[in-house]
């Protein structure tokens, strides 16, 4: 994927394929923030069940493996957050791989289901977690048949199928990593803190804006249980603004 952004070389770039880049980074982030992370792995909201596999697909859409492999790896996380059991402390392992080495390592592609089984139960969640990247071509392909459509029907946009493909997927899954990586890799390594936890996470500003809310790390792991993590009112967390919206529609 991170190759493939390589494409916008050939492709250019358009308004259009901007655009669509950058909603796909904050709906898939969304996604990431407020299902993978405050729902399925602490379970600090609840919804029925069809939005609850929305919740999923979303999660699954930014190629960030499959709800249950994410949800067990996060609880194991707070267990043992910052000590040689926590799989991505920068503290213990290094910048390098708290970014990015450890979730390419086959060490820990399985999913622990021994973690979830609140979760686990859910049939339709365990064949999204078997077969996670199904979401991710499909959305390759709905975005590559949306740049032809647009090509021949509206050219005056300027875009086409593989510039959409390489701004709309590509270039936005790839910022879309990052961002969310770097919770892992910096959140325990620069900000404020605020409350004294066992570990050493930290509160950031602009972490909390590029992950719609996730940078207030420190008040998360003083208080994991709660689905607001900016607790003061100048601690922007969008997540949290975009879900209190929805509970008023039910």
């Amino acid at each position: 994927i991170h190759l493939m952004c390589l494409g916008v070389f050939w492709t250019g770039w358009s308004w259009t394929a901007a655009g669509v880049a950058v909603a796909l980074y904050l709906v898939r982030m969304f996604g990431i923030t407020a299902f993978y992370h405050r729902y399925f792995s602490h379970r600090t909201f609840r919804t029925g069940r069809a939005m609850q596999f929305v919740g999923a697909l979303l999660g699954a859409a930014a190629v960030q493996r499959g709800p249950l492999w994410w949800a067990a790896h996060h609880r194991r996380h707070h267990r043992h957050s910052d000590t040689p059991r926590d799989a991505h402390s920068p503290r213990q392992h290094g910048f390098w791989w708290a970014h990015i080495g450890w979730i390419a390592s086959r060490r820990h592609h399985a999913t622990d289901l021994q973690q979830v089984p609140d979760l686990a139960k859910f049939r339709e969640l365990r064949w999204l977690d078997r077969f996670d990247l199904a979401v991710p071509f499909a959305l390759l392909a709905a975005l590559l048949l949306a740049g032809q459509a647009l090509a021949v029907w509206a050219p005056e946009l300027g875009t086409s199928a593989l510039q959409m493909g390489v701004w709309g997927f590509s270039i936005s899954t790839t910022l879309l990593f990052h961002g969310t990586a770097s919770i892992n890799s910096l959140a325990h390594v620069i900000g404020k803190r605020e409350w004294p936890t066992k570990d050493k996470s930290k509160n950031s500003f602009l972490l909390a804006l590029v992950t719609l809310g996730e940078g207030w790390h420190n008040n998360h792991h003083y208080y994991q249980s709660t689905v607001r993590q900016g607790f003061r009112w100048w601690e922007i967390d969008i997540s949290w603004y975009v879900l209190k919206l929805m509970s008023v529609f039910g």
